[in-house]
């Protein structure tokens, strides 16, 4: 399924609104409070044994949210919570791809948090419902991702796996609105699982596939001229880490040079020097 077939569904090209009201400390707090007394009661018990002494009710409040079902949300909560979500994306430091120095013509290498990034789109390494990986507090890129762009992404996540009537085949991608992330558009992609060893040469094909599935797309969207790959299966799903870094820069080349007049950039996002120092080696 194209994005045309959902763009209607999911309000694609619909502007979201940033604006920013100021809180204090003390109505940040009680407004978190209030966050969580709403979305507690619809969280499973064994989950809200978050709420233990030693952990913040900001990090309960996100506890809360990675698990939250797709599903409407009052508008009076949704406001307060895009509030919050909107101060606190102001509150980081952000980086606008533009800026980035290029490592060849179109490509670039940036360590960070990918969350942090004015990107016009980023990529999600995303399971085969698109929910989020559904698990409290989880550190990996599809929980950071959908914490900080709050739940209207998972609603509309839900509405594109629904409407095509099954779950995302490996390989394919969809496209959404960023929300309250930086970022205006999030790709969401679900890469090959490596349960240990090499991958086989049909996992090497389908996360082929992913990076050409993600820019095919962004490439009739006139607005969108720069986008940020996270790596792809190399967490959880078990990728290993180089050989991921190798397809990835080599699909990205041959489809730059395919599709010159989409003038795009593409940044590839690593989280530790040695995951960059594997891209940089590729372009020495």
């Amino acid at each position: 399924m194209k994005w045309r077939d959902y763009a209607a569904d999911v309000n694609l090209f619909e502007d979201f609104d940033k604006t920013i009201k100021p809180l204090t400390d003390e109505q940040r707090r009680k407004n978190i409070n209030t966050l969580i007394a709403y979305f507690s009661k619809e969280v499973p018990s064994k989950i809200y044994n978050l709420s233990n002494d030693e952990i913040k009710p900001r990090d309960i409040l996100r506890g809360l949210l990675n698990v939250y079902p797709p599903k409407e949300i009052a508008p009076e909560i949704l406001n307060m919570l895009h509030n919050l979500l909107l101060i606190e994306c102001e509150e980081r430091e952000l980086v606008d791809v533009n800026d980035i120095e290029e490592i060849e013509e179109g490509i670039a290498i940036w360590r960070g948090n990918i969350t942090n990034l004015r990107a016009d789109a980023i990529v999600n390494a995303a399971n085969n419902k698109l929910l989020g990986c559904l698990q409290p507090l989880h550190l990996c890129v599809d929980n950071e991702i959908h914490s900080c762009a709050g739940p209207r992404l998972r609603e509309d996540c839900d509405k594109i796996i629904k409407k095509q009537g099954h779950l995302e085949y490996t390989g394919d991608a969809k496209i959404t609105r960023g929300y309250c992330l930086p970022a205006k558009f999030v790709v969401h992609t679900v890469g090959p699982i490596v349960s240990g060893g090499q991958p086989s040469k049909e996992q090497e094909k389908q996360l082929l596939h992913c990076y050409k599935s993600c820019l095919n797309t962004i490439k009739e969207i006139d607005e969108i001229k720069n986008i940020v790959f996270c790596g792809i299966s190399t967490g959880v799903f078990g990728y290993p880490k180089k050989e991921a870094a190798n397809l990835a820069v080599s699909r990205v080349r041959l489809w730059l040079k395919e599709n010159p007049e989409k003038n795009l950039k593409v940044v590839f996002n690593v989280f530790t020097e040695e995951e960059e120092e594997k891209y940089r080696r590729i372009f020495k």
